[in-house]
């Protein structure tokens, strides 16, 4: 962490600068300081207060009794899973075809007579022998569409090819279940993502993102080290930096967390030494703010590169020792403490890599990987599932998915965040998807139940320009009915009377006098509960 810590202070000391300064704040600049562009993406809706914000996913996860957290790393671009787990049953087809990319059998690590990984990724020998570390094979779904960011909108959203859906598993469960979030954050971010800006994983049903999300670590740095995102007192002395201190400031009230983001990171410290790598940067980070009791439940880390089309060997050799070594030296250092039995790491990508390599010493995209986990809540290392076969392939020459992403997800949702299972199957769109065995357990975990979880709500626009509050009492009750603007100020009260059960519809402009156009969030009280989902007037 040494150089890494290094370099970003150098680009704290550099906005002394007033030539410095005028290229670092340039337009992209100014909308990422309002939210509006990847790098500070903390919104309300579509703006900048929802930096300050519960999220669905956070609320949920307060509510279950445990300390139990996931993280999720994901394999931008595509992983090959045939150089990551390189299947030595069957080594001669996969040789002939990887003539120059493949992986030389005396160039191995064994994790059992039938698989192996690169001697490159020896530092996971140790974590897979002490019985943490299991490997899915063959994971992908029907029809794979190949595409980067179609496939990553289907792992995200847990739909189907042929279904375009715009909200992701996570963010719409707990929108369901803890729908307050607007109204009443929790003390602090129950999620954070690094680099996966614009991935759909947290997005709700109204296009709302439910992540605490920064475009890299380094900005996640300056956070936790400082307390802020950007000095405002280290300014040029003229009117332009009297602006730059003002979109500084704008910036940083964007991250409301940072002071208890700052806390828990300054109140631990890493034990061991990572490398100076792109994923070792932000687990060193997760380690810290783990071991400094920040209570967020989920993290979601990203390493990019893996769409090896050209010069894969060198390529991905790196990405794979990041990722072993980082693994590796995450869980020793969370392990001071005892931290790492409440922690479990999954890896995602959005598809694999074809069996024959391309011209260009690569390969093309895939339609299946292995998708590995680790922790000692695995209870025993192991391979789940069927490995594809390296010689039945599609006329394109991917090989055909045994596993069901899905699968994966489900059993990760059930059996480690401890979510009923009828929710889960909700949440995947209403499919039921079978559980894996993947030594995962809940027991003596429990989950608090949500009175009113059916309770439906949403907005919706006439063509005649009125918008009506619908929902569905299913007895009747006393409601009371606000509106809030997008300063959590309240503008409006629709009504606080006694309804009877069925279906009911509020229009909002006629009880609540003229708005201007804007975003607003409504907030239903029923039955002792609270709901709430932001709505936009436009004329």
């Amino acid at each position: 962490m040494k150089s890494f810590n290094k370099n970003i202070g150098s680009k704290i000391s550099d906005g002394s600068s007033h030539s410095k300064a005028h290229q670092t704040w340039n337009r992209r600049s100014f909308l990422q300081a309002l939210g509006l562009s990847g790098g500070a993406s903390m919104l309300l809706g579509k703006l900048p207060l929802h930096a300050s914000s519960a999220t669905p996913l956070g609320n949920a996860l307060d509510q279950l009794e445990n300390d139990r957290i996931l993280v999720v790393v994901r394999l931008k671009g595509g992983n090959d899973g045939l150089n990551t787990i390189v299947p030595m049953y069957d080594y001669d087809t996969y040789a002939q075809n990887r003539s120059t990319i493949k992986i030389e059998e005396n160039a191995v690590v064994d994790l059992n007579t039938d698989f192996a990984i690169p001697d490159y990724m020896d530092s996971l020998e140790a974590v897979w022998n002490d019985g943490k570390m299991k490997v899915v094979h063959g994971v992908g779904y029907p029809d794979q569409n190949l595409s980067h960011f179609r496939s990553s909108d289907i792992w995200a959203s847990s739909s189907d090819v042929s279904e375009n859906v715009d909200s992701g598993f996570l963010g719409r469960h707990f929108e369901n279940e803890y729908p307050d979030f607007l109204v009443s954050p929790p003390e602090v971010p129950p999620a954070i993502q690094i680099g996966s800006i614009g991935n759909l994983l947290f997005d709700g049903t109204d296009g709302t993102g439910y992540s605490f999300s920064v475009a890299n670590p380094e900005q996640l740095y300056q956070v936790a080290q400082n307390g802020w995102l950007h000095d405002v007192q280290d300014t040029p002395d003229c009117y332009y930096g009297d602006q730059v201190g003002f979109l500084r400031g704008i910036a940083n009230t964007t991250f409301l967390y940072a002071s208890v983001i700052n806390d828990a990171y300054t109140s631990a410290s890493n034990d061991v030494e990572y490398d100076d790598m792109e994923l070792a940067n932000q687990l060193s980070i997760v380690a810290r703010l783990i071991k400094g009791g920040l209570g967020t439940k989920v993290y979601m880390v990203t390493l990019n590169g893996f769409d090896t089309h050209a010069n894969e060997p060198e390529q991905h050799q790196a990405l794979m020792t990041d990722l072993a070594n980082s693994i590796s030296n995450f869980y020793e250092d969370i392990s001071n403490g005892g931290f790492d039995n409440d922690v479990l790491t999954m890896t995602i990508s959005e598809f694999g890599r074809r069996v024959e390599q391309n011209a260009s010493d690569g390969t093309d995209h895939g339609s299946s990987a292995p998708v590995m986990l680790f922790g000692p809540a695995l209870n025993g290392n192991g391979f789940v599932g069927d490995h594809p076969s390296l010689t039945d392939l599609d006329d394109a020459g991917n090989m055909d998915f045994t596993t069901d992403f899905r699968q994966v997800y489900a059993s990760v949702l059930e059996h480690w965040l401890c979510i009923d299972a009828d929710v889960v199957d909700e949440l995947l769109l209403g499919v039921v998807y079978e559980r894996l065995t993947l030594g995962l357990d809940c027991i003596g975990v429990s989950v608090d139940e949500f009175a009113m979880k059916d309770f439906k709500h949403e907005a919706r626009y006439s063509s005649g320009g009125e918008i009506y509050i619908h929902y569905v009492l299913p007895r009747a009750m006393s409601i009371n009915i606000q509106i809030y603007n997008i300063m959590g100020q309240s503008v409006a009260q629709l009504i606080n009377e006694r309804q009877l059960a069925g279906e009911q519809n509020i229009p909002v402009k006629q009880h609540s006098g003229q708005l201007s156009v804007g975003q607003y969030i409504y907030r239903i009280t029923a039955n002792d509960k609270a709901f709430s989902r932001s709505f936009i007037i436009a004329k």
